[in-house]
């Protein structure tokens, strides 16, 4: 298995995670789809979704699988008065990752993260380790110091 450069990141802090593979189908990139394969609760599975702001430009927002981000809830917390997804032509310029691979760590540039607050719930949580097929398996305290995120309700 091919270490990802979020799984580098992560090493060279000294972060415990774990990898988890799985088969990817192109026609099916769902969170609920990727719960099924790894045998994990959905709510765990943390998706990661790149919206611009009118005021602020580019975010993140870390949401759980079974959710979609609340567009009026990203915009407050981010200091915009409204956002958007940005195109996912868009997406591998900006981050560095493609859809259905996208990670919080390791990005092209800093953005602002905001993940949703339900991941203190959880001892550990699954976000993309930055390629299809691959996902990264840690404490979700450990997100939040690595990339600086608020934790906060961004979700439907």
């Amino acid at each position: 298995m091919k270490k990802t450069n979020a799984a580098r990141l992560l090493d060279a802090k000294s972060i415990n995670y774990e990898l988890a593979e799985y088969e990817v189908n192109e026609n099916d990139l769902s969170a609920v789809s990727l719960a099924k394969k790894i045998g994990q609760d959905v709510e765990q599975i943390f998706k990661t979704l790149v919206l611009r702001g009118d005021k602020t430009g580019v975010f993140v927002c870390v949401v759980p699988g079974d959710t979609e981000v609340d567009l009026k809830k990203a915009a407050k917390v981010s200091g915009n008065k409204n956002c958007a997804m940005v195109h996912q032509k868009e997406l591998l310029g900006l981050t560095g990752y493609i859809r259905g691979g996208c990670s919080p760590l390791g990005m092209k540039k800093p953005y602002p993260i905001y993940i949703h607050e339900t991941c203190q719930l959880f001892d550990l949580i699954y976000i993309s380790a930055g390629q299809r097929g691959l996902q990264l398996k840690l404490n979700p305290e450990d997100i939040v110091q690595m990339t600086g995120a608020v934790v906060c309700d961004v979700a439907e």
